[in-house]
């Protein structure tokens, strides 16, 4: 029931364009957290993936400047995921936030990598289709993992 409250209350902050619901009025509702974790992912994907198409023109190999789009990407995402898609505080105190956070990044960094060299190398595809590829499952680990155990509501 509380689930269909959810998707009905984004629904209608979408189509009443009410932009300040969508993405800044505090909100517990993980229907608009999931909108907002996405609109912050589009950005740091545009941060991530921005460089690592400039990196390229620089000779370096792809899967580098993968990771370095990547960290980019991560603290991008961070500073506006606190900001604007988790209003809960993390359970376990700042550095632990941090922390959980870095861990979490790690391994969202260790797929990243590796479904990189799986859709380049192995399946073929320009390394800018992989990266948009790679960002659709790598975004979906990072938001599931980072609301089940840091920012859940007890």
């Amino acid at each position: 029931m509380d689930e269909n409250k959810g998707i009905i209350e984004l629904l209608r902050l979408v189509f009443t364009f009410n932009f300040k619901g969508l993405l800044i009025e505090p909100t517990y509702n993980v229907f608009i957290q999931a909108f907002r974790a996405l609109f912050v992912s589009v950005l740091a994907f545009v941060a991530d993936a921005g460089l690592l198409w400039i990196l390229s023109f620089t000779g370096l190999h792809y899967l580098f400047c993968t990771i370095l789009g990547f960290l980019v990407g991560v603290f991008v995402n961070y500073m506006l995921s606190i900001k604007f898609v988790f209003k809960e505080k993390a359970l376990i105190g700042k550095t632990g936030e941090v922390a959980v956070y870095i861990i979490i990044g790690v391994i969202g960094l260790g797929l990243t990598v590796g479904f990189m060299w799986f859709f380049t190398d192995i399946l073929g595809l320009f390394f800018m289709i992989s990266r948009c590829i790679t960002a659709v499952l790598v975004f979906s680990w990072n938001f599931i993992i980072r609301k089940v155990i840091l920012y859940r509501k007890d």
